[in-house]
């Protein structure tokens, strides 16, 4: 029989009720959902304090452990965590509130991305090997248009490698606990953090409703889009804009192709309703023997009027999944996925967001620093691992754990904010944009992207575009699409205009451009 929880979206939500209710983990997953949607409840302002100064350490409490690290959030922060503990010899905590080492996604990736985790030198190829469960030939890129002659534009080595990101997590987790001075806990939720002068003692709650109190040098928050840390250290606004995915593992679709990744792909105009709008896109990648995954997202503002909620997104997402992958007589779902990839606008020449305070360092979705627009937090670890592990570890030597020091211990990159700049064009905004101006848009980006080297296209979904790439991609889309020029005021504006440059003139003055 449903449970309660199934009963209160039966009539709402009848598709995601009807999908959920079989799964033998469906209220588990339908539980998350809604806490991840309690995202959208909060208040911008008003947010409640979670770093408190020593003194207010209840005089009862007493330290069950002391570590050099304790991890807020038991997902992506088992890569960081496991090559803190192996390499570099540091004892950590890992804590999360459900079940840690479990992701709500799966991941792709390139494999010489992936290879990074091996130069850590506690990764071996053999385990990361394992991890990869399919390798598909080519990926594609393609965004609708009326009358059907929209550019398929296909790329190699391009998220080419879909990862278990479970058993990638597992075998870090095992990493962690190899070391006798490190522990995991699960059902354990953050309440606050209490800050001296050379350390800070940690506050969680288990599930029973003990509080216990750890002891860190540093307080490493991995707590994804929730984090209120991260929502105190940005003043109630620890993101700008959002993108809400869901989607399924599944099996049994009847035109899935096993040899192809497509990367992006959009099937019809903006959804528009009330004053309200968004595009909607498509992903869909093989996985693991039969099963195949789809997503269903899109990019917004974080305070349009839109539903951003993932549990309206999933009701669409069922509804419309036919148009997308045909469900065949065997259909059937192994698990859903889903998540807010968030995004920030950095208006300034170099990182804005605050991602540090003394003794407290953000990383992954917490730090909001990955590109929205295909590689996300999971790619952006697995990238800046080298320099996230090396310089949180001579933070940690030297002492210097301050709020600057642990600032510049970071994964910002310069191209990447640039880039996620693009993100604003594919916000569908119903009051200046035509039903296809997103694909009419894409459509032409494509066009340039397929008269230009192969290199520029691929550069583009890996977000490693050099700065002159990126002015030729531009004034080529602007010469073929003139509208690009009115979009730009339009979405932008002055100050995003303006933001926009600064954000290239950082590029054009860092290393990396």
């Amino acid at each position: 029989m449903p449970s309660s929880l199934f009963d209160r979206i039966a009539n709402s939500h009848p598709h995601v009720f009807r999908a959920f209710s079989v799964l033998a983990d469906g209220e588990h997953h339908l539980q998350r959902i809604m806490d991840l949607d309690s995202y959208w409840e909060t208040p911008l302002q008003g947010t409640p304090a979670v770093i408190k100064p020593g003194g207010e350490l209840p005089a009862d409490a007493v330290v069950s452990g002391e570590f050099d690290l304790v991890y807020a959030g038991g997902t992506l922060s088992f890569l960081h965590a496991a090559v803190m503990a192996k390499r570099y010899g540091r004892s950590v905590l890992v804590f999360d509130r459900y079940i840690s080492a479990r992701s709500t996604r799966d991941w792709n990736i390139s494999r010489n991305e992936l290879q990074r985790l091996a130069e850590t030198g506690v990764y071996t190829a053999a385990e990361l090997d394992s991890v990869i469960v399919r390798s598909y030939k080519t990926g594609w890129v393609e965004f609708y248009l009326p009358d059907g002659n929209q550019k398929r534009l296909s790329m190699q080595n391009v998220l080419d490698c879909a990862v278990d990101a479970d058993r990638l997590l597992g075998i870090s987790k095992e990493k962690v606990l190899s070391g006798v001075r490190n522990s995991v806990l699960d059902g354990t939720t953050f309440l606050c953090c209490y800050r001296f002068p050379g350390h800070v003692v940690v506050e969680v709650e288990d599930r029973a409703g003990k509080r216990l109190y750890y002891k860190a040098k540093v307080l490493v928050d991995v707590m994804g889009v929730l984090s209120p840390v991260a929502r105190q250290l940005n003043e109630g606004r620890p993101q700008t804009h959002v993108c809400p995915t869901v989607g399924t593992l599944a099996s049994g679709f009847e035109n899935a192709d096993f040899d192809t990744g497509e990367i992006l792909a959009s099937i019809g105009p903006a959804e528009i309703s009330e004053g309200k709008g968004r595009q909607l896109i498509w992903e869909g990648f093989p996985a693991e023997g039969e099963q195949y995954i789809t997503y269903l997202f899109f990019y917004d503002e974080v305070d349009s009027p839109n539903d951003k909620t993932l549990l309206g997104l999933f009701e669409t997402y069922f509804r419309t999944l036919p148009e997308y992958k045909r469900p065949g007589k065997q259909f059937v779902i192994h698990r859903p996925v889903y998540g807010i990839i968030p995004a920030y606008f950095h208006d300034g020449f170099n990182r804005t967001r605050v991602i540090a305070d003394d003794h407290i360092i953000l990383l992954g979705d917490s730090a909001s620093l990955a590109s929205p627009l295909t590689f996300c937090g999971f790619g952006s670890m697995v990238r800046n691992m080298q320099r996230l592990t090396e310089g949180l570890d001579r933070a940690l030597r030297e002492d210097s754990l301050g709020k600057e020091n642990l600032a510049g211990v970071s994964a910002y990159e310069p191209n990447v904010a640039s880039m996620a700049n693009l993100m604003k064009y594919m916000c569908f905004n119903p009051g200046t944009d035509e039903p296809n101006f997103v694909n009419e848009m894409m459509n032409e980006v494509m066009i340039v992207l397929d008269q230009l080297p192969p290199r520029y296209r691929e550069a583009m979904f890996r977000d490693e575009l050099r700065l002159d790439e990126l002015v030729t991609v531009m004034l080529r889309v602007a010469v073929r699409y003139p509208k690009i020029i009115l979009a730009t005021w339009q979405k932008l504006g002055v100050q995003g205009s303006a933001g926009f440059l600064k954000n290239l003139a950082g590029w054009a003055f860092s290393s990396t451009k």
